[in-house]
């Protein structure tokens, strides 16, 4: 077999044996190493393997994951969720359909803190859902809220997402959460007014009663008691990172003592709760930096095998050009969003992605930031739709259907792909900050 033949056969496997159920890390490991013996022979795969165990992990970045991670983890559980959302009901309880555009802009703010599309969702499902079902809104359409705004987690930095893009493309991860703002900005008004429209031409699809009531209203005092400490943690890792006084490891830390210190001024930690949150952060870290090591070895066997060069060729060189490409690869993306998960997607094509977009002069921060909005569509669309899971099992109601919890999200996949396409056709959304 030729090194081109063997890459080839390479990807299907893999992806044949995450349709089994094996795991993408061990999958991903067992491919490689078969591959680069087929190429190179079995000592080198084994050598190569030790190496990349080696050089994939040793970097001081990767601190970084467990410090978000646990601050995520500290925030979720210390209802500092629930209070956000209560600041934004109260300052839109005038708006149309304001408890819909509290959830997207509460859901965005905490999403700066945690970091992760699932843990906004779960918080989320829980403490704005009901609220919503109680003023009168169908729970179809409070669902699809809650799990369309909860992607703004993978793309308001600090973003995990966003960590695995840049070890793969070798892109500056500080860089990277600069690039999300300008888009999860776009994102979040592109949500806010698909509610709105909806509310004013689809009432049917927003509300169950004709009559609603306004969500009560805060004192000033109240909403600055409930804002404050969500406010002082973005300013302690936010205005730190783009300040340039921190780096990212040293903003994940100062944010996971500033959560730790909210979630014990709040009693939140009693009962064994912080030591089970160390452990779910080791075994979150594990996984991500397990995935990234399996990924490292992925790459370097298709970049031995040829393949992302012939593929890059043949696609720049033929009819489909540069930007049939990038239509081509979001689509897949989005394809394989379908039936995988967001970072097994990233793995297994960012290796062959990202050298055929580097040889089509795309600049990478803006492909990363497209990347990571055409991954998170697949936590919206049916069968794999892990918001839509998320929120189910959240709920637990046997009375709530997947199907209305699908259809309530399909109005912000369409906001996603208009979010891209203005991307396309305005890429300094996304860079301009990132290249200041």
């Amino acid at each position: 077999m030729t090194g081109l033949e063997i890459g080839i056969a390479a990807i299907i496997l893999l992806i044949v044996l995450i349709y089994l159920g094996m795991p993408i890390g061990v999958a991903m490991l067992l491919v490689s190493l078969g591959g680069v013996a087929l190429i190179r022979g079995e000592g080198v795969a084994f050598r190569m393997a030790g190496s990349v165990a080696r050089d994939s992990l040793k970097d001081y970045l990767f601190a970084v994951v467990p410090l978000f991670v646990l601050m995520g983890l500290l925030v979720t559980v210390s209802g500092v969720g629930k209070d956000t959302f209560d600041v934004f009901q109260s300052a839109l309880r005038r708006v149309r359909a304001g408890l819909g555009v509290a959830t997207v802009f509460a859901n965005a703010v905490f999403a700066s803190i945690t970091g992760i599309s699932i843990a906004s969702a779960s918080v989320f499902s829980r403490v704005a859902v009901p609220e919503m079902v109680r003023h009168g809104y169908s729970r179809k359409f409070a669902t699809g809220v809650v799990a369309g705004s909860s992607v703004l987690g993978m793309l308001i930095p600090p973003s995990l997402l966003m960590i695995v893009y840049a070890v793969l493309a070798e892109e500056s991860v500080g860089r990277m959460f600069l690039a999300g703002i300008g888009p999860s900005l776009l994102l979040a008004a592109l949500f806010s007014l698909v509610i709105i429209g909806l509310a004013t031409f689809r009432p049917g699809f927003v509300y169950d009663r004709t009559e609603q009531h306004d969500a009560a209203a805060l004192t000033i005092p109240q909403m600055a008691g409930k804002g404050l400490p969500i406010l002082a943690l973005m300013g302690l890792v936010l205005g730190g990172l783009y300040g340039g006084f921190l780096n990212p490891t040293e903003a994940g830390a100062i944010g996971a003592l500033g959560a730790l210190i909210i979630a014990t001024l709040r009693r939140s930690l009693g009962g064994g709760t912080l030591w089970r949150l160390l452990v779910e952060t080791g075994q979150i870290t594990v996984s991500v930096l397990f995935l990234v090591m399996a990924a490292s070895f992925f790459s370097r066997m298709l970049a031995m095998s040829g393949l992302p060069a012939a593929l890059g060729d043949a696609l720049l060189s033929g009819p489909i050009g540069p930007w049939g490409f990038l239509v081509l690869y979001l689509m897949v993306v989005v394809a394989l969003g379908c039936i995988i998960d967001s970072i097994s997607i990233m793995l297994i094509l960012l290796p062959i992605a990202v050298p055929v977009a580097q040889a089509a002069g795309f600049d990478m921060i803006w492909f990363g930031v497209m990347t990571v909005i055409a991954v998170e569509i697949g936590l919206l669309t049916p069968p794999f739709g892990l918001s839509v899971f998320t929120i189910k099992s959240a709920l637990n109601d046997p009375t709530l259907a997947l199907g209305d919890i699908f259809r309530g999200t399909f109005p912000f996949v369409l906001a996603m792909i208009a979010c891209l396409a203005i991307l396309t056709l305005f890429p300094g959304i996304a860079t301009w900050l990132a290249r200041l």
